[in-house]
């Protein structure tokens, strides 16, 4: 049997949050970036498959989109709670100003992610545990008759899954862009895994014509990939 997971990553958190490596901790979402983005969330409300489970994750933020596709048109349903796809647990790090992980060397991080791929937090995680504990809940899944699961999850739990799935290993699976409110598709059949889209943006009428962000916009909104620039 064919089986689709329709991977979402959660909505832009509040700006207050971006000053500090939040993880697993449970930050508020951007009320005011949600509201605008109402086209977005109605545009992948019509794309993502219905009847299909729906999973969200113990994190507010990742329940909070999903509500939102729920008002942006989709069906609604109560979903299911996985803290399989849960973001990488930072440990003691979580909370710490993000400046202090910018001020880092090129070899004591990742390009495109606060701490390196293999490194291990106090008290947290590192990558390759999350790329483990992100595909035994997708095994778990497998063993299930849906044909179709949406999982409103963190930039960090794709990232993990998509490896989980070409077999990459933690540093490639950092390089991946995830952003947020994009659609990520995994397909699995008799052949095995294969990813069919990554960091997909979905647009409608209302919002085909870019959008030129002020400098207040830009200040207050930056690009979001754990509260480090890409």
């Amino acid at each position: 049997m064919t089986q689709c997971f329709w991977l979402i990553r959660h909505a832009l958190v509040h700006p207050d949050s971006l000053t500090q490596l939040y993880g697993t901790n449970d930050v508020p979402v951007c009320d005011v970036t949600m509201a605008a983005d109402a086209p977005r969330y109605a545009a992948l409300a019509a794309r993502l498959p219905h009847p299909a489970r729906l999973i969200c994750t113990p994190l507010t933020r990742t329940q909070l989109t999903a509500a939102a596709l729920v008002r942006a048109g989709y069906p609604d349903e109560t979903p299911l709670i996985d803290p399989a796809f849960v973001e990488q647990n930072f440990g003691s790090f979580q909370g710490q100003p993000i400046s202090d992980f910018d001020a880092r060397s090129t070899t004591e991080r990742h390009p495109f992610w606060p701490i390196h791929a293999q490194e291990t937090p106090p008290g947290g995680e590192n990558f390759a545990d999350m790329i483990a504990r992100t595909g035994a809940g997708l095994e778990r899944l497998l063993a299930t008759p849906e044909r179709d699961t949406i999982i409103v999850t963190h930039g960090g739990a794709i990232r993990a899954m998509c490896a989980y799935a070409l077999g990459l290993t933690a540093h490639q699976a950092l390089c991946f862009s995830v952003d947020n409110i994009s659609l990520t598709r995994l397909e699995h059949n008799r052949h095995g895994w294969r990813i069919l889209s990554v960091n997909e943006h979905l647009s409608t009428t209302a919002c085909a014509t870019p959008h030129t962000p002020s400098n207040e916009e830009r200040r207050r909104h930056p690009k979001q990939t754990q509260g480090v620039a890409p």
